[in-house]
């Protein structure tokens, strides 16, 4: 039987042991400060002797043995680049992965962030947005139905406390503008017209007896000198609203000095000197005033009836 020869299969060249691995990166390291000392002054050949003359001092100086085939290799690395951290391209992807290596570092700031955001974004919308949303549905209900019904109510409110012809034409002046402000969506005119309505309701509603006021140690009148006339004498009694149960109330007047108009409970009411003079020797006489009440308020009209001579003339401070 004849021998059959069959060619053997290439073998694979051993892969390089660990160690001559790590020998040959430091060769490579070694190798890129020796050349930084030649490359400005060698090349070609010459440069690759002088770094393997370079290398062999350098290892022999720290007493390693280093095999001219690992300094070949390192000298053929350097020349190839090999062992050289090349960065990868700017991508998506690599933005990504840096992205996400370096979360620890922005990734408390971010969450602090978002919580900030979503926070404040809270406040806003339950302290502010939805309130101010609210008010305006509210006020637009009010200008289409409430401020409407209000002023109408109490127009009618007015008539039913009255039969004069000018307060009934005053109040409805006051429902016509503050429908058309309502119509208009000015709501604060309307509101303005609507409260004008109430005061006026309850001016005519009221009745009261005006009289001077006669307590110890209070005034019952006095006398100025206006500014602009200081050769005339102004003479005033202390007068205040007093209802059929003796209470004073409050009244609106309006100071003829300044113009300045308030709720007051006393006023001065400007009269003539005869009567000013009659009320100061009547009480003179025992510390009373005989005859205290001057004026009426009737319920249905605004304007007191005088019992004696006044003029338009009031203070309210003296």
């Amino acid at each position: 039987m004849a021998d059959t020869l069959t060619a053997a299969a290439p073998v694979k060249p051993p892969a390089p042991a660990l160690d001559e691995t790590m020998l040959a990166m430091d060769v490579v390291d070694t190798l890129r400060h020796a050349d930084r000392l030649v490359e400005r002054e060698l090349g070609g050949d010459e440069r690759r002797d002088a770094l393997r003359k370079r290398l062999r001092e350098i290892y022999a100086s720290q007493g390693i043995e280093v095999p001219d085939r690992i300094i070949d290799q390192g000298v053929a690395a350097l020349e190839e680049n090999r062992f050289v951290y090349r960065p990868t391209a700017p991508s998506f992807s690599r933005t990504l992965a840096t992205l996400y290596a370096t979360r620890g570092a922005w990734g408390k700031m971010a969450l602090f962030f978002l919580a900030s955001v979503v926070i404040l974004g809270g406040a806003y919308q339950f302290g502010v947005k939805i309130p101010h949303d609210r008010r305006i549905a509210a006020e637009r209900v009010e200008l289409a139905e409430g401020l409407p019904k209000s002023l109408q109510a109490e127009r009618d409110r007015v008539f039913a406390a009255t039969q004069s012809a000018d307060i009934r034409g005053q109040a409805d002046r006051l429902l016509a503008e503050g429908k058309a402000a309502a119509t208009a969506g000015s709501l604060t005119d309307g509101r303005a017209r609507l409260a004008a309505l109430t005061q006026l309701e309850q001016a005519v509603s009221r009745e009261y007896q005006i009289r001077i006021v006669s307590r110890p140690g209070e005034q019952s009148g006095i006398w100025r000198t206006p500014e602009r006339n200081p050769n005339v004498r102004n003479f005033y009694l202390i007068v205040e609203a007093v209802d059929r149960n003796g209470r004073v109330i409050p009244v609106q007047r309006t100071s003829e000095e300044d113009g300045t108009t308030a709720t007051v409970t006393k006023w001065a009411q400007r009269v003539p000197q005869a009567e000013f003079e009659r009320v100061r020797q009547d009480k003179l006489r025992d510390g009373v005033i005989d005859q205290p009440v001057i004026g009426q308020k009737k319920a249905g009209e605004l304007q007191a009836q005088w019992t004696i001579p006044v003029s338009a003339g009031t203070l309210l401070k003296w």
